[in-house]
């Protein structure tokens, strides 16, 4: 389905220009430059409405957090969103406008500390499966990314997806823990914040499945 355009989105954009990445660039050189204070950094890809990207940024003020959306008109309701709290929240979110298959080009190696990905596109047909963020491509990508210690934290109401994601991870040799099929009645749950969609099926008792990932060892470069 095709999202309706955002009225005055550009405009609205504009007005939240403060907490958005206009120069991707910048991130090669230093990515703690959109940052007041330099801290471990943290990458959302996928974040929506930006409910979790706030959530986490204020339960989780040590940390810094990017916050990536490739669809600029969705960008919109995050930013206003995330500029509404600012006021509740550490000044340490920010936001930027792309697609995943980028990021490699954008971020220098091992700067990531971890990497949340969020009910991510599941892409179910068979000749989609190399656009889904979980693709052996991409955890190639991430583990150039994540620091040592480094990790993916992958939540998804999917089942196809999260037993794809599984597969992807086990051929790519990474490490597996805190796996559960139901989330919000597992041991996990403390602390879990939720995203809208999280929201909306759990309010239909649709069981979350989530799992941490962390990279095989060895350096990879970005």
């Amino acid at each position: 389905m095709r999202m309706r355009k955002k009225k005055h989105g550009a405009e609205r954009i504009a007005a939240c220009s403060h907490l958005l990445i206009t120069d991707p660039s910048i991130l090669r050189q230093n990515p703690q430059i959109p940052f007041p204070e330099a801290q471990p950094l943290c990458l959302e890809i996928g974040c929506g409405k930006g409910g979790f990207a706030i959530g986490t940024a204020a339960a989780e003020p040590q940390y810094n957090l990017i916050a990536l959306e490739r669809i600029s008109d969705v960008m919109v309701n995050a930013l206003e969103s995330a500029a509404a709290a600012a006021d509740s929240r550490p000044d340490n979110l920010r936001f930027l406008i792309g697609n995943a298959q980028e990021l490699g080009e954008w971020l220098p190696p091992h700067c990531l500390s971890r990497i949340y990905l969020n009910f991510s596109d599941p892409w179910p047909k068979k000749g989609y499966a190399k656009r889904r963020l979980t693709h052996r491509n991409f955890l190639e990508i991430y583990r150039g990314l994540l620091a040592e210690g480094g990790e993916i934290r992958f939540k998804t109401d999917n089942v196809g997806l999260f037993d794809f994601t599984l597969e992807e991870a086990e051929a790519a040799g990474w490490t597996i823990s805190r796996l559960t099929r139901d989330l919000h009645a597992s041991e996990f749950a403390a602390g879990n914040i939720m995203t809208e969609y999280e929201r909306n099926f759990s309010s239909k008792g649709v069981p979350i499945n989530a799992i941490t990932l962390t990279p095989p060892t060895g350096t990879k470069e970005a």
